[in-house]
């Protein structure tokens, strides 16, 4: 699929406004590459721990604000679809160091939107990846391996789309759609209501619902999705 290119980044920890990448993998047709990088913050010993990948063996490496690869990259992602999985991260570090993304594909936004019911217990890649029996030869937590695994994730989608709306062209604008549309939850994923359907908790147990609402009101960074959600079912404008 020459419309898209699929793009994963290893960063030296996960908060949007402060980790860097130190790594990038794309594919786009049947070009697969990747590099590394020094960042400019140290790889946390969480982010080591999942990439094993250490600071000394990135030191060497030039910075990727620097390197020929940042125009490659730009130049890809200008004139294609991005795929990425919660790309809204992968985007953030692509732009800290100057790269902008015009038009992306969330799959964990596209995987969550479909699941109208609920049923999948949890959307991160890797669990979606044996969920759905995925048949990818490739280990985890390697950007050249995860793009592996989000290329077969989005074919999945895309075909399920496809089954819908009967177009490339529709289904293509439709995963456009659900990744900058707020996802509407069903199921109580955690909590002590873990595994009900949010519209019957409203009805038994209203003050819980209002109560994290609140909650996340307080703290709303990351929580667009979960304030839309109980917004939703409390009938809340």
């Amino acid at each position: 699929m020459d419309d898209f290119v699929f793009l994963d980044t290893e960063t030296t920890g996960n908060n949007l406004l402060s980790d860097r990448l130190f790594q990038i993998c794309y594919k786009h047709n049947d070009n697969l590459r990747s590099e590394y990088f020094k960042p400019e913050v140290p790889i946390s010993i969480k982010s080591q721990s999942i990439t094993h990948i250490t600071n000394k063996m990135v030191e060497d490496k030039p910075k990727f604000s620097d390197d020929p690869f940042k125009k490659e990259v730009q130049d890809l992602v200008s004139n294609h679809i991005v795929v990425a999985h919660n790309a809204i991260f992968d985007i953030a570090m692509l732009s800290h160091d100057g790269v902008d993304v015009p038009r992306f594909i969330c799959t964990l936004k596209v995987a969550r939107a479909l699941d109208t019911e609920g049923v999948i217990p949890e959307y991160n890649m890797q669990y979606l990846r044996y969920y759905l029996e995925l048949n990818v030869d490739a280990s985890a937590h390697e950007a050249k391996d995860d793009v592996l695994v989000l290329e077969a994730l989005f074919q999945r989608l895309y075909k399920k789309l496809i089954e819908k709306v009967g177009s490339h062209e529709e289904a293509v604008a439709v995963m456009l759609r659900m990744t900058v549309e707020p996802s509407l939850f069903s199921v109580f994923p955690f909590g002590k209501h873990k595994g009900k359907k949010i519209d019957e908790v409203v009805i038994g147990d209203r003050p819980y619902v209002q109560w994290l609402l609140d909650k996340k009101l307080e703290n709303p960074e990351n929580e667009d999705d979960w304030i839309f959600t109980l917004k939703h079912h409390l009938k809340i404008t």
